[in-house]
């Protein structure tokens, strides 16, 4: 690497992102020669101004280059004749978790509710199709939880929580686009995610770990205040020296589960309120000034408002925001109804989507208080039953076009849309309580304010978007990350409310076994 050289450009889009043209741009300005090679380091879009620009690192050498893992090496040694550790859930923090459990010498069991990927896609086929919710394998059950077909945004604020390189190198050696780890906001695509997960599960069993799909867990095994195992609905029983709990935030049997056993929990805020549908030809107008979007790709948007309603203020945001994406039925349930968004790599569909939510505390759970640390989740499912009672059928969503909504009229018509269940005009005030009713309207406003032309009424809602986070802590010491009241039980990611998102909760996955490991070394067992 004595020859190299580094450059920090700042490009037009259609040079920035085409190789051939960044090569010619290169070559044209004499800093690469036919014999040299180039890789982009980091690379950004910057639509702050009238133009678009791309900031761009690369370097320039003699000899080809590639991303080097620098943070990442396979465990080569099989564990399966080592100390079992429990984990449960197979999401992101489930299966980083269980890759960590190998490279420390952990036999990691994997007790996973749904189906392996292939089996999902059939339920998600009846789901979408004919409005049939299977409750242990759907959008957010099954393997690699919620993200694998709901998600596929790698871009975290949680950098101070774990090694996100290293977790962006694990995901590229499974299959990942080596992009993740050069672009400023990464991106895999739900396209392209189930293959990745399935190549994770792969490495775990090669080296010796086990997973179990199908397979629920209906109690923990709880001696003298410390975990050693799980019984599932069939009755068997898997003990190992501690037991990693990452089951995701819709696990709601799993939350009963924890308050029936004594298991302390706690209420913790969470967000809810829609989805909101535009043409993603109108977004990209609005964001980059232009009616061509040409190389950029599918914009995207960011927004948040800070409401005012009986002297209380409450964050209305975006979240999740999908370009180029679907909206999708994310219930768990045959009797609710909950939507998610998700982008496919190419972000190629015509719409774009975010949840538009509505941040929700303690006091605002009025009649759900009996509920005690479950208030949240009972609040939730309320207006998830709510929203399918006030529809026909399936999994049909309640829906309101975006300015009828702000004036509180009756939608005549509905937009097209990428919810392949579809959709039924329905007055969303008759579903949302009135704060949040509120409060989004408040937001809406605020938004279209930033956005000249996101106010439309070619835009729409759909709900119900309420699975945002886990409306639920199951506290844990902060060094530790064991239970505060259970020895080895280790809760773990976005259903614990520790995380949010593929990458976040990779990172606990990796930190909570790390900490099992100090705690209670294999060598000790």
């Amino acid at each position: 690497m004595s020859d190299s050289k580094k450059f920090e450009l700042v490009l037009n889009p259609e040079i920035a992102l085409d190789d051939k043209n960044l090569r010619a741009f290169l070559k044209g300005k004499g800093w690469l020669s036919d014999e040299q090679y180039f890789l982009v380091d980091r690379r950004s879009i910057d639509a702050r101004k009238f133009k678009v620009k791309v900031n761009i690192g690369l370097t320039i050498s003699e000899i080809p280059l590639r991303h080097e893992f620098v943070e990442y090496q396979s465990a080569t040694d099989s564990v399966l004749n080592e100390p079992k550790v429990i984990i449960v859930g197979a999401g992101p923090a489930g299966l980083f978790a269980a890759l960590k459990a190998i490279s420390l010498g952990f036999h990691p069991v994997i007790i996973e509710r749904g189906k392996d990927v292939r089996g999902r896609r059939r339920d998600l086929a009846d789901i979408n199709k004919k409005g049939i919710v299977n409750p242990e394998s759907n959008y957010c059950f099954g393997e690699g939880g919620a993200g694998t077909y709901s998600d596929g945004k790698l871009y975290t604020r949680a950098t101070k929580r774990g090694n996100v390189r290293r977790i962006f190198e694990i995901l590229v050696a499974h299959g990942a686009p080596e992009d993740i780890l050069f672009d400023a906001h990464p991106h895999i695509g739900t396209n392209k995610l189930p293959k990745i997960v399935t190549a994770i599960r792969e490495t775990i069993e090669g080296l010796g770990g086990t997973v179990h799909f199908n397979t629920r867990v209906d109690k923990f095994i709880i001696e003298d205040g410390s975990m050693s195992g799980v019984v599932t609905q069939e009755g068997q029983v898997h003990q190992g020296v501690g037991v990693v709990l990452a089951t995701g935030h819709s696990a709601r049997d799993i939350f009963n589960l924890c308050v029936a056993q004594g298991i302390k929990i706690e209420f913790k805020p969470f967000a809810l309120g829609v989805r909101v549908e535009h043409p993603q030809e109108q977004i990209d107008q609005i964001q980059y000034n232009s009616n061509e979007r040409g190389f950029l790709p599918a914009a995207s948007y960011s927004m948040v408002h800070q409401s005012k309603l009986a002297g209380k203020e409450r964050g209305v945001f975006s979240f999740c925001m999908c370009p180029g994406g679907f909206i999708v039925p994310a219930s768990t349930s045959s009797d609710e109804i909950v939507v998610n968004g998700m982008s496919p790599s190419r972000r190629d569909s015509k719409y774009a989507n975010s949840g538009i939510v509505v941040a929700i505390q303690d006091q605002d759970l009025q009649g759900f208080h009996s509920s005690g640390p479950l208030a949240g989740m009972e609040f939730q499912a309320s207006i998830e039953k709510r929203a399918w009672q006030s529809i026909s059928n399936g999994q049909v969503a309640p829906a309101q076009r975006l300015e009828d909504f702000i004036r509180g009229t009756h939608s005549p018509s509905l937009n097209t849309s990428s919810y392949q269940p579809g959709l039924e005009s329905i007055e969303m005030s008759t579903i949302l309580p009135k704060f949040i009713n509120e409060r989004l309207k408040q937001g809406f406003h605020s938004f279209g304010g930033k956005m000249r032309g996101y106010l439309t009424n070619e835009a729409q809602i759909i709900g119900i978007e309420s699975r945002t986070s886990s409306p639920v802590r199951i506290p844990r010491d902060k060094m530790t990350c064991e239970h505060q009241g259970v020895k080895r039980l280790f809760p773990c990611g976005e259903g614990a409310g520790y995380a949010g998102g593929i990458v976040s909760a990779a990172m606990d996955g990796e930190r909570c076994m790390d900490r099992l490991a100090q705690l209670y070394p294999a060598k000790d067992k």
